[in-house]
C-alpha cells in the first residue's frame, strides 16, 4: 500500500509538469483549515497552493477562522461552497460541526478533498474524494514507542487545541505505546505562549516523575522549551514534538527535542490542488488515500530537512 500511494504521489508531481501547459483553464478552488491567524505552521500549506497553482495555471484561495472557532469555520466552508468552486480542500477538525457544510458542498456536485486532520473513514462518510493527511493516532503510538524504548513511563502531553478531536488522539497514541492511561496527562494548555509555559511549569512541579514530554506543534513545542530550559530540564527528560519549525529544528541539533514528528504539510497543500487540476480537466483521479506522514526528525537527519523548515516542511 506505501508503495502504492508513493507511485500515487510521484504520478501527481509528474502531471504537475504536464498539465498546466496542456490545458490552462484557470480553476478555482479553496482551501479550508481550522487553524488560528496565530499558528504559523499553515504558513508550509499557505506556500504549497500558491507553488501548485502557479503550475496548475489555477486560482486557490486559503480561507480560515481568525480565532479557530469552529463554528465560523463551518460558516467559511457554506460561503465557499455558495461560489461553486472548481473543488474544495478542507480540513475535517470537528466530524459533528463540519459534517453538514462538507455534504452540502458534495451534494452540490463540489469535488471535495480532506487534508491534515480527521480520518480517511470520516472523509469517506462525508463523500469527499480522498483524504491526504497522517494517521494521527498511529503518529503518536509510534512516537510513543520511541519514548518507551527510551525508559519513559509517564509524561505529559501539551495540547494547544484540545478542542479538535484529531489532537487527542496523537495524545491517546502517545499513551497507549507507553502502556498508561491519558487521563490528567493531558493539559489543556491553550494557545498563548506564556499561558502554554506556565502551565507546563505548573504540571512538572506538581509531577516530578514525568520523565517525557509531547506537544502538538510548535505553538505548545516552543513555550514548553522555555519551561524546561527555565527548570533546568531541557536535554534530561524525552521530548518529542509533532511538526517542525526553525526553533525546534535547533533545539533537536542541540539534543533538547530528541524528535519531530514530520506529517509533511507541503504534500497536503499541494497534491490536493493537483490532482483536483487533473480531475477537473481530464476525470483521473487516484484511487486511494494518500498518508503525507508520519516521518520522523532527529539529529541524525536534521540537516536533510532544516533549511526547508517553514516553507517546504
Amino acid at each position: 500500500m506505501k508503495k502504492a500511494l508513493t507511485a500515487i504521489a510521484a504520478a501527481a508531481f509528474a502531471f504537475a509538469g504536464l498539465s498546466a501547459t496542456a490545458s490552462a483553464e484557470n480553476e478555482k478552488f479553496v482551501l479550508i483549515s481550522h487553524a488560528p491567524d496565530s499558528d504559523s505552521w499553515w504558513n508550509v500549506i499557505k506556500n504549497a497552493i500558491k507553488v501548485a497553482g502557479d503550475q496548475m495555471g489555477a486560482e486557490v484561495e486559503y480561507r480560515n477562522p481568525p480565532t479557530g472557532d469552529l463554528a465560523d469555520m463551518a460558516r467559511i466552508v457554506e460561503q465557499a461552497a455558495a461560489t461553486n468552486p472548481d473543488g474544495i480542500i478542507v480540513t475535517i477538525a470537528d466530524f459533528n460541526v463540519l459534517k453538514g457544510p462538507i455534504t452540502d458542498a458534495v451534494d452540490k456536485g463540489i469535488p471535495v478533498i480532506t487534508i491534515n486532520s480527521g480520518t480517511q473513514e470520516q472523509s469517506e462518510e462525508l463523500g469527499a474524494l480522498m483524504h491526504v493527511g497522517q494517521p494521527e493516532y498511529d503518529a503518536g503510538f509510534g512516537a510513543g514507542k520511541r519514548a518507551a524504548a527510551a525508559g519513559a513511563k509517564s509524561f505529559v502531553c501539551v495540547n494547544h487545541y484540545i478542542t479538535n478531536p484529531a489532537s487527542v488522539e496523537r495524545c491517546r497514541g502517545f499513551a497507549d505505546a507507553l502502556g498508561v492511561e491519558l487521563g490528567s496527562q493531558m493539559i489543556d494548555s491553550g494557545q498563548d505562549p506564556s499561558e502554554v509555559k506556565n502551565k507546563v511549569s505548573a504540571y512538572l512541579n506538581s509531577n516530578p516523575d514525568v520523565d517525557a514530554v509531547l506537544t502538538l506543534g510548535p505553538n505548545s513545542a516552543h513555550p514548553t522549551l522555555a519551561a524546561l530550559r527555565d527548570a533546568g530540564l531541557a536535554g534530561e527528560m524525552m521530548f518529542g514534538t509533532f511538526d517542525l519549525s526553525s526553533e525546534i529544528a535547533e533545539a533537536i541539533k542541540a539534543g533538547e527535542i530528541n524528535f519531530a514528528i514530520d506529517q509533511q504539510p507541503y504534500l497536503q497543500g499541494y497534491l490536493p490542488v493537483v490532482i483536483l487540476t487533473n480531475y477537473a480537466r481530464y476525470s483521473v483521479l487516484p484511487s486511494g488515500h494518500i498518508n503525507s506522514g508520519p516521518g520522523f526528525i532527529t539529529k541524525d537527519n536534521i540537516a536533510q530537512v532544516e533549511k526547508y523548515a517553514g516553507e517546504y516542511r
